[in-house]
């Protein structure tokens, strides 16, 4: 069954953002995704919508929620920086999300991401404006999470040793 969704008024954008915001903080991201959905309909460059937007669909990873939407947001938001940054919080929250499923391999997987996550920090600190620490903050976090997790290692190399037919 369709139907036809209600637009949302351009004056109560505001007032939706915060409450998406609202339903992150409550857990309950695929309302927060709703929001900024309907949001986006009336303004689609909005970049609060879209970086909540990001945020609401990685609060989702694991449970059926892949990062590959979070990255088709990604590439709608504005400025280098704010590019980068949240590039590392896929990346980082994709990783996490492994680390708790916890399946035969992840755990090269979700360092692989997470080492992704410190280069597109790294990245975005060398964009930042002065006294904006956000990316050291989730750099060292992901440092700590695979200093503290022996098991998160990079996956080794195969070696093949030639079977020689006499």
């Amino acid at each position: 069954m369709r139907f036809e969704l209600k637009p949302l008024s351009h004056s109560a954008i505001p007032a939706a953002l915060d409450r998406a915001h609202l339903y992150r903080l409550l857990n309950e991201p695929w309302q927060a995704e709703s929001i900024c959905e309907d949001v986006l309909r009336v303004d689609p460059r909005n970049q609060t919508a879209l970086v909540t937007l990001l945020l609401a669909i990685t609060d989702q990873f694991g449970a059926r929620v892949s990062s590959g939407r979070a990255r088709d947001v990604l590439s709608r938001i504005n400025g280098e920086y704010e590019r980068a940054y949240y590039a590392g919080i896929i990346s980082e929250r994709s990783a996490r999300a492994r680390m708790r499923q916890g399946l035969p391999g992840s755990n090269f997987k979700a360092y692989e991401e997470l080492r992704e996550a410190m280069r597109c920090y790294e990245g975005a600190e060398a964009l930042r404006l002065a006294g904006n620490d956000d990316a050291v903050l989730r750099w060292n976090t992901c440092a700590r999470t695979l200093a503290g997790n022996h098991e998160l290692r990079p996956q080794p190399e195969e070696v093949l040793v030639p079977i020689l037919d006499d």
